[in-house]
């Protein structure tokens, strides 16, 4: 028997299918156009990105409640980020079946984790109090670590919090970023991408061992599936107490929008098993 609670989650979390996730795309604006994200092929430079309407999740949760779902959790990219979340609250206020929103306070990866452990906990009969509570754990155990090659991307964003001092450095600073309350923020600044990935490798490690036991990592990139490659085989053995995976996840063209091709990032959870 299927599980009653449905899972919902936008584009942005970058999984592939799951069972019993359903997923609501972010869009990207080029030209005044709007295409799902999954549909856009063409240059990042100059695009813009849009979330959801309120009337597309609708139109999902009622979807879900037909095919015999009795509740909903519906997790999101930051909303410091995007007004996804957002539009799902709107949505959900007229659904025909209890949905619980949730702002993940990350972006990736950082969403997706909690979106899978939604599922396991979905999967196994749990109710919708308990599915929410698993997304929110994970949610707050998940860290998130990247850099990006160029700032340009990010200036044009606007989103970028603390980061912002950055603009008039010299143009070969490498900053190293994270993810802090939902917003980007400027965690060091380097001169190499060498170093950049060299330090990248050393504040996962350092995530990982303040998990004090195995732990999940997903290596993020847009562009840079070798280098992410490369970077995930090193994690797998430096992590102290263990890798159950490593992911190297291509991000999609509404993160790339911001943060440009050549970005690298990492994002360590616990393993739950």
């Amino acid at each position: 028997m299927p599980p009653s609670v449905a899972v919902v989650t936008d584009s942005t979390a970058y999984l592939p299918a799951v069972p019993g996730v359903t997923v609501v795309p972010v869009q990207v604006v080029d030209r005044g156009i709007p295409r799902d994200e999954d549909t856009f092929t063409g240059d990042l430079a100059g695009v813009t990105t849009s979330r959801p309407s309120p009337s597309r999740f609708a139109a999902c949760y009622d979807a879900l409640a037909a095919a015999g779902a009795t509740g909903v959790v519906s997790i999101h990219l930051s909303g410091e980020l995007s007004g996804t979340a957002d539009s799902a609250m709107a949505a959900a206020e007229g659904a025909s079946v209890p949905v619980e929103v949730i702002d993940s306070r990350s972006i990736a990866m950082g969403l997706g984790y909690p979106v899978l452990a939604a599922a396991r906990s979905a999967a196994t009969g749990a109710e919708l109090p308990a599915v929410a509570a698993a997304a929110r754990r994970v949610a707050a155990a998940t860290r998130t670590f990247f850099y990006v090659d160029t700032l340009e991307y990010l200036r044009r964003s606007g989103r970028i919090g603390a980061a912002a001092s950055l603009f008039g450095s010299a143009l070969m600073i490498k900053p190293l970023l994270h993810i802090v309350d939902g917003r980007i923020s400027l965690l060091e600044k380097v001169r190499t991408s060498a170093r950049a990935i060299a330090r990248l490798e050393d504040l996962a490690v350092e995530a990982a061992a303040a998990s004090s036991g195995v732990v999940e990592v997903a290596v993020q990139h847009m562009g840079a599936r070798g280098r992410a490659e490369m970077l995930g085989e090193r994690l797998s053995k430096r992590a102290p107490g263990g890798v159950a995976e490593v992911r190297v996840v291509e991000v999609g063209a509404v993160i790339g929008a911001h943060v440009g091709p050549g970005m690298l990032g990492v994002t360590v959870t616990p393993y739950e098993g």
